[in-house]
């Protein structure tokens, strides 16, 4: 995966006085939170610098990289759960899979949908596992995995299974929010946390489980001609799946279900 370096364009200091903000709850000056406006004077000069030197410029690349676009910035804030009310339920397909999941409650998982503000378009993250794993050797996915006792929450469990398969680090790493939660069929209900990665983020595979990590552009897989539902062979039985065909990947399964999702809630947000 190539790298970009992160931009250095300068970015409107802090409003003087009230700030406007859009319908996501950021300034449209400053790009500051409402979070971020009201603990801003009670912030320490580092807190500032890492403000203005990288929070807002990565999050003004993500704005710019998704304008005209079906995830317009705004528009994709305003889609996602936050991250102060993450989703309930068992998952919006469980009644798909009613007859076939395993037995007991379903094991708790979370995965990293990361967005990477390219100049050219916003790009997914994506990895193909290695061949040799146990459970969905050689699928492509995100990365992620099972949630431990130790992970405070979904979002730690993600950043921390980002960290180990690919070495991405929680710095270059902004949360936006949560989409609906999915069920698997080998009993995992699984919660997508999406998140802005910063364009200098260079991937190091973690050769046990990840065999390559690529990016797909994100506009490519909201456009719903490029998504078709297929037909498997599971235990006798025939299920739909849907997939994307991208030059020498198969994203299918959880991976386009859940890409599914935020086209889905993309389109349902005004």
């Amino acid at each position: 995966m190539h790298s970009t370096p992160t931009s250095t364009r300068a970015l409107p200091t802090p409003c003087i006085g009230i700030c406007a903000l859009d319908r996501a709850g950021l300034c449209t000056g400053c790009l500051r939170n409402v979070d971020e406006i009201t603990r801003w004077s009670t912030m320490s000069p580092d807190q500032h610098t890492h403000a203005m030197q990288h929070t807002l410029p990565l999050r003004e690349q993500l704005r710019r990289s998704l304008r005209g676009t079906l995830a317009e910035h705004e528009r994709l804030l305003r889609a996602l759960h936050p991250l102060d009310q993450p989703p309930t339920g068992d998952g919006w397909n469980r009644s798909e899979l009613s007859d076939l999941l395993p037995p007991g409650p379903p094991v708790e998982a979370a995965v990293l949908a990361g967005i990477v503000p390219r100049e050219g378009g916003a790009q997914v993250i994506l990895t193909r596992r290695t061949e040799t794993l146990r459970q969905h050797g050689g699928q492509v996915g995100f990365p992620g995995g099972r949630t431990e006792p130790d992970d405070r929450d979904a979002v730690a469990a993600a950043l921390r299974e980002s960290q180990e398969e690919i070495a991405l680090p929680a710095a270059q790493v902004q949360v936006l929010g949560y989409l609906d939660p999915f069920v698997t069929i080998t009993g995992y209900r699984v919660m997508p946390v999406v998140a802005v990665i910063d364009p200098a983020f260079v991937a190091v595979p973690q050769p046990a489980e990840v065999a390559e990590v690529f990016e797909v552009p994100l506009a490519y897989l909201m456009e719903p001609a490029n998504l078709q539902q297929v037909e498997i062979d599971h235990r006798g039985r025939i299920r739909h799946v849907l997939e994307y065909t991208w030059p020498g990947q198969r994203i299918w399964g959880a991976t386009a279900a859940i890409l599914y999702n935020l086209r889905r809630r993309l389109e349902q947000t005004t």
